[in-house]
């Protein structure tokens, strides 16, 4: 990654104050990239709940290659997000 990439990931794993956190992004992204990231984050849930990607293009009104991406990357050995995932819906089962 290049020197700019390098410096907002930075800045973004330094600022742990989730208020904070909302402005930073209020600030750096449109309204319509905080949506489509939103959007990626539900996409990538629906996929681990096991939703079909039929089914989840149909539900959000998206293309199957913007499904597949998600995934690949869920499939992949070693994934962070599926990590993420699994440590999210982990927490969230009943004790």
């Amino acid at each position: 990654m290049d020197d700019t990439t390098d410096e907002l990931i930075e800045i973004f794993a330094r600022t742990t104050d989730r208020n904070k956190m909302e402005v930073l992004f209020r600030e750096i992204f449109t309204a319509n990239e905080i949506n489509t990231l939103s959007l990626r984050w539900q996409l990538l849930k629906d996929l681990y709940e096991g939703k079909t990607q039929r089914k989840i293009a149909a539900e959000h009104k998206i293309s199957l290659c913007k499904i597949t991406r998600g995934s690949k990357i869920l499939k992949t050995r070693g994934s962070y997000l599926k990590k993420i995932l699994d440590e999210l819906y982990q927490s969230r089962k009943p004790s």
